[in-house]
């Protein structure tokens, strides 16, 4: 066995658990509490930007409109399904990919995932500084990326209920400023000829748009099951629905409002800028209401990431290195990862960021087979049931290496490539061939839960299940104690 530090019960202050596993006692909160929390990490600027897509590659405001929400809800499908392993689990995302890589092989997706979160922050701090600059009229970029970086530590410190509670009550402030946007962008703003021409159907900016918005969409798969593995077991179908629901109107309506201000600016677009210009079109000063409230949830998208990327460092470490995941180590990852997006932030120049997206749309592609291989194996293949003490076990029954899922990713991202279009770093020949238009989404997929599924057919599960049912007695009392196997 292997003790951890004991402290604090979850919900009277810093959050102590990490990777080890939620007992049922520890079980609390309402499933209903997903849809906001869902529903604010889409709802903010970097999700504006992913409905420009469409716009910006000669495609008409209706047929965007389109593509962006049959692509989110096709996206959110894969990512509500990982939300629901949650409450059944009791455990974050990204440890369950070791029954399908293993205990070392895991480390394959980890890295990606770190890189993501820190990427990410890169880009939301940048932006929250941006707008709250923009806002106040006060204070330097850096300044504000500084006070951006220190809220979102200490959020993401505290941990899961304080996130919770922070994204529930920005929801209703979110609600308001983005109905006012959204009249406004109806109203006031010009739609260029043929906007809403059904017949001005081009296929290449809708499949751009589709990917883009879908692929965004399962980019949340790494987070979900974060912020539901302290639900009950019986939360698993509702916690399907309300991150569903919150995920897919949040990312739609957000897109939908970037779609309407790309069309009408044109090429004068610019994301902060613009975003206020069409705010004060309402009336004076709310173009700075808007800025502030945006940054808000900037801030909590940016503790989303610290929070999560902890997570995946304690894991990474752990595959190494048998650790205690105690509260120290929490401090000290999640203080890793907000200073690392607080130095690039600051370092980050134009030509930096444009690139930089560029990639993260690059590391965005490596989750693509992962979803694929952990959604098979979770609901078809092992249907929910997993033996969690030998997960946290080198030697247990799921390996050091789960070969299926190593050659099922790779041979899934293998086959995305050709169809890769990542701006300016690598354009595949088949994406090439049809103008920039990336479908590898929509290759990468079923390749990947194809071949995992034949790769795992002889998997003797119901003795796993048994073994699941022998320890789970244990497994709850040595949680309890916090202890790990």
């Amino acid at each position: 066995m292997m003790s951890i530090t004991a402290g604090q019960s979850q919900g009277r202050g810093l959050e102590v658990r990490s990777i080890d596993y939620v007992p049922l006692n520890e079980r609390h909160g309402k499933v209903s509490h997903i849809g906001p929390l869902w529903f604010m990490s889409n709802a903010q600027i970097a999700t504006l930007a992913v409905g420009l897509i469409s716009i910006t590659t000669g495609g008409n405001l209706i047929w965007s409109l389109i593509a962006i929400a049959v692509g989110t809800l096709v996206g959110t499908l894969f990512m509500a399904a990982h939300s629901s392993q949650g409450p059944q689990l009791g455990l974050p995302q990204m440890i369950q990919s070791r029954p399908q890589f293993g205990y070392i092989g895991a480390l394959l997706v980890w890295l990606f995932a770190y890189l993501q979160y820190a990427g990410f922050n890169i880009f939301n701090t940048v932006l929250a500084g941006q707008a709250l600059q923009g806002s106040v009229h006060a204070g330097t970029g850096s300044l504000w990326i500084g006070v951006v970086t220190i809220v979102a530590f200490a959020v993401a410190l505290f941990g899961y209920d304080l996130i919770h509670g922070f994204e529930r009550y920005l929801t209703y402030l979110t609600i308001a400023m983005l109905v006012l946007l959204t009249v406004t962008a109806l109203i006031h703003l010009q739609m260029p000829v043929g906007a809403f021409n059904l017949g001005g159907f081009q296929l290449v900016p809708f499949l751009g748009q589709l990917g883009v918005a879908a692929g965004y969409q399962i980019s949340w798969a790494i987070y979900v099951s974060d912020y539901s593995r302290y639900l009950p077991p019986s939360s698993a179908h509702g916690t399907f629905r309300w991150t569903f629901w919150g995920s897919a109107l949040g990312g739609i309506w957000v897109m939908f409002i970037g779609a309407f201000i790309a069309a009408a600016a044109g090429k004068n677009f610019d994301t902060i800028g613009s975003i206020k210009a069409t705010a004060d079109k309402l009336f004076p000063g709310f173009g700075s209401i808007a800025l502030f409230i945006a940054a808000l949830g900037l801030v909590s998208v940016t503790a989303l990431n610290m929070y999560g990327g902890s997570l995946t460092l304690i894991s990474s470490l752990d595959s190494l290195r048998r650790i205690k995941p105690t509260l120290k180590l929490r401090v000290i990852t999640i203080l890793i990862t907000a200073a690392i997006s607080l130095v690039f932030a600051n370092l980050a120049s134009a030509d930096f960021l444009a690139n930089f997206n560029d990639f993260l749309l690059l590391v965005l592609y490596f989750f693509i087979p992962w979803t694929a291989v952990n959604l098979t194996d979770y609901f078809i293949v092992r249907k929910g049931h997993y033996a969690i003490a030998e997960i946290f076990k080198p030697a247990g029954i799921y390996g050091r290496w789960g070969w299926p899922g190593i050659a099922a990713y790779l041979v899934g991202f293998i086959a995305m490539v050709p169809f890769f279009s990542a701006g300016t770093l690598f354009v595949g020949p088949v994406a090439a061939a049809m103008n920039g238009a990336d479908i590898s989404l929509f290759i990468g997929l079923p390749v990947s839960a194809g071949l995992y599924w034949l790769l795992t057919r002889t998997i003797d599960v119901a003795a796993e299940t048994q073994l699941a049912q022998a320890q789970a007695a244990e497994l709850e009392t040595a949680a309890s104690k916090h202890i790990l196997p």
